[in-house]
């Protein structure tokens, strides 16, 4: 199956050519909007479900407003998609626009972590179990999507996120389109779908300040973009393989990624700069673990450590910096 499924190198190098102009005019709001109201299982904490899908404070896809309502648009198999969602009592009440909106609107349960299992994690120390009882609200969402979460994760390797975070913006800004909707104002995009991702000339990845390997990896994905959304569908293990097939994609990014597409409750980060350490401080005084240190702390929680890191996080328990920030690179002006 690899064989087939590898993006043949010989045709990695695209033509140069021309941007392609990006779209300036929002789409029609495409009549009203598909509605629908959920009851979830027990409680649910929308801002920290829906948490992981931001990527930064300006995220073209992703917004929070005032009056704590969630927007998100994204790229569904059947085409862009705005979800509208917000806590109403013990109800969830959704809208959807575009082309996307009966899917969106057919997989809200799942995005809110109805799949998810929260009790089938037991903690055994302490901070765990306090953190778990603070916030009962914690689902585990899945998007069922597996290139919106991989080509942010791509860009987050080995760079500050404030460094990714402006590249992600930049790019799905520049070469996404206008959400379906009444989004003018929020100014939400849906980021490209492949063909437009592949088409992004090397320049603007310069622009961008992404690197070549970065842009290569994400254009190696695109190329198999069918066979990589498949992953989202799959058991973990076998879904990490799939995506860990593509050059550039190792455990970090697939984990990055299955974490949101899949809902993987075991989906531990590893490679982390700061996470070991993290982890090491929580469960065992230990700011100086590392990543054999912390999936040795992490053991007992198997089949769950993706939900022990997100709780150790939410905890609080972080160590004082103390070392420099890393230095953001800048590549544009080379």
């Amino acid at each position: 199956m690899a064989g087939r499924f590898a993006p043949r190198t010989a045709r990695a190098a695209l033509p140069r050519q021309a941007a392609p102009a990006p779209r300036t005019t929002p789409p029609p709001h495409e009549g009203p909007p598909l509605t629908r109201e959920w009851a979830p299982p027990g409680p649910l904490d929308l801002r920290l479900v829906l948490g992981p899908l931001r990527r930064g404070p300006a995220d073209p896809t992703f917004r929070r407003v005032a009056d704590g309502t969630f927007w998100r648009a994204t790229r569904t198999p059947e085409g862009p998609g705005t979800l509208r969602v917000a806590s109403r009592g013990d109800r969830i009440v959704a809208a959807a626009w575009g082309l996307g909106a009966d899917w969106l609107l057919a997989g809200l349960p799942a995005l809110l972590g109805a799949d998810d299992d929260p009790d089938a994690f037991v903690p055994r120390h302490r901070l765990l179990a306090l953190t778990r009882h603070r916030r009962p609200g914690l689902r585990l969402l899945r998007t069922g999507l597996v290139l919106e979460s991989l080509i942010p994760s791509v860009l987050e390797q080995k760079v500050t996120t404030d460094e990714a975070y402006r590249a992600w913006r930049h790019l799905v800004r520049r070469f996404g389109t206008p959400a379906p909707g009444p989004t003018a104002e929020l100014g939400l995009h849906v980021m490209p779908d492949p063909r437009g991702w592949a088409m992004i000339p090397s320049w603007e990845w310069h622009r961008a300040n992404v690197d070549a390997k970065r842009s290569s990896t994400i254009l190696r994905a695109v190329r198999v973009a069918r066979r990589l959304e498949e992953a989202a569908t799959m058991k973990l293990p076998e879904a990490r393989t799939r995506l860990e097939l593509i050059p550039g994609i190792g455990p970090w990014t697939s984990a990055e990624t299955l974490q949101r597409s899949n809902g993987a409750a075991d989906a531990v980060t590893v490679g982390d700069l700061h996470l070991p350490g993290i982890v090491g401080h929580a469960l065992a005084d230990n700011r100086d673990a590392d990543d054999e240190e912390m999936l040795s702390l992490l053991a007992p929680y198997e089949g769950q450590r993706h939900r022990a890191t997100r709780l150790i996080l939410l905890s609080g328990h972080i160590p004082k910096r103390r070392a420099p920030r890393m230095t953001p690179g800048d590549i544009t002006h080379l």
